[in-house]
């Protein structure tokens, strides 16, 4: 089942989404192909830290986050990958690794990477590894108003 937190803020908001069911899965990757969708259509969520505040970054996930190019393009001293120890007690209701790319319900930034801002939908972890949500991208911007990281 996806975080109470998320279903009930998109429920909430009266957006249409669909809850897709798979296997266990714990890369990106994986996720794709057990769902069935392309990798560049589903979003890998990165905790990083940007002159060491927490942000979440999505990108596809046939894609890594490149933290030279993220620290460019923030306009940050420094760009980190987060460690599981230091992000795992800001989302309770999720699975560790299994967070959606919605900063707002955990009070820290989103940035999308532009190729997903290209899709008209949009799909991610819902809170577990074996469920993913997908929308409208259209919705996802208008909720979560994410930073766009071009290039």
């Amino acid at each position: 089942m996806a975080c109470a937190k998320l279903q009930e803020y998109l429920d909430s908001q009266r957006v249409k989404y669909v809850s897709i069911k798979h296997s266990p899965a714990f890369t990106a990757q994986e996720i794709a192909a057990s769902a069935h969708i392309p990798g560049q259509d589903v979003a890998k969520t990165v905790v990083v830290k940007l002159d060491g505040e927490m942000a979440l970054v999505a990108v596809p996930a046939t894609r890594m986050v490149r933290l030279n190019h993220l620290k460019a393009a923030m306009g940050v001293q420094k760009a980190d990958l987060a460690s599981e120890e230091e992000f795992k007690g800001r989302f309770p209701d999720c699975e560790v690794g299994a967070m959606p790319p919605f900063g707002n319900l955990y009070e820290m930034v989103t940035i999308v990477d532009e190729a997903l801002a290209k899709d008209h939908e949009i799909a991610f972890n819902a809170g577990t590894h074996t469920e993913l949500i997908r929308m409208a991208y259209s919705d996802f911007d208008r909720l979560v108003q994410p930073k766009l990281l071009k290039g």
